[in-house]
């Protein structure tokens, strides 16, 4: 397996002021016709690379959605992998999180951190918390790679059971809401080599903001800016971390297919740039003291 560091990584990229994570969710129906070709994966991949050589300089993750790729069977895996060797190729400092939200028994874990690291080379994975953290051993001893667990989900059912209260003795203050015992236990017990990040979405801030504080400057995958309705002012201000970094701020949609037309890399750039400077204007504005 690679031996780069996916918070190294990270770290260097937020210390150059750079938060936004482009969302590879390459759906093959909506890729422009000027970049079309005859085999799907080299269409997917052609598409790719424009938007990563358009994007990288301003980028601090990329984030392909492994359904856009496994739909499309062999081809998808094909693209899958050629995507990520060319952004470690053209954009060695820029991490690759695959959001695949694996979780399954131990063993069976084993075989999807394989898959993600070593076969695709990927620096990062979501997982989800459901099984515990015994099952996530396999990701979770990987001290190199991003362990990037789903804790508020930015879907509009996410409260079916992420908001309900879970309550005892191993509970903080004897009971809070799922979500929130989430970040609790990532931080203080699945932590332990520093590789750990959490998911919450850009459309629930207050709840970001209450994970924020659980988790202290860990890492938070931010998605739902964009086409999802995200407040990106409301989002940097709940999700800054104690030194103003901390955030993985995802568009994909948004940046990616902001434009239909051949100059679609050209789109994805200005989108890319244009949060990017909304991110770094309210990231450095200090919150106004209480009356």
């Amino acid at each position: 397996m690679s031996t780069r560091n996916f918070r190294e990584l990270l770290e260097n990229r937020w210390s150059e002021g750079k938060f936004v994570c482009v969302g590879l969710d390459s759906e093959l129906g909506k890729i422009p016709a000027s970049i079309r070709r005859s085999e799907i994966a080299e269409t997917i991949v052609q598409f790719n690379r424009s938007i990563v050589e358009a994007t990288s300089d301003l980028v601090c993750a990329y984030k392909p959605n492994i359904a856009f790729y496994e739909t499309h069977g062999e081809e998808g895996w094909k693209a899958l992998r050629q995507t990520i060797s060319h952004i470690h190729d053209t954009a060695p400092d820029v991490p690759v999180i695959l959001d695949a939200k694996r979780g399954d028994i131990g063993n069976t874990n084993m075989g999807y951190m394989i898959g993600a690291f070593g076969h695709l080379e990927a620096d990062a994975i979501t997982v989800h918390p459901y099984l515990g953290r015994e099952a996530l051993k396999p990701f979770l001893d990987q001290k190199d790679k991003g362990v990037i667990v789903l804790c508020r989900t930015s879907n509009p059912g996410a409260g079916e059971f992420q908001d309900m209260d879970v309550s005892g003795d191993v509970v903080p203050g004897g009971y809070m809401p799922l979500y929130k015992f989430v970040a609790y236990k990532v931080r203080s017990e699945w932590n332990e080599n520093g590789n750990c990040a959490v998911v919450v979405g850009a459309t629930y801030p207050g709840e970001l903001r209450e994970v924020r504080e659980l988790v202290g400057d860990m890492p938070i995958l931010i998605p739902g800016i964009g086409a999802q309705g995200g407040d990106v002012e409301k989002t940097v201000t709940a999700g800054k971390d104690s030194r103003g970094r901390g955030m993985i701020i995802n568009s994909s949609r948004g940046i990616i297919f902001a434009s239909k037309g051949a100059d679609f890399a050209e789109a994805a750039r200005r989108e890319t740039m244009n949060l990017h400077e909304q991110i770094n204007q309210h990231r450095l504005v200090s919150p106004q003291p209480a009356v």
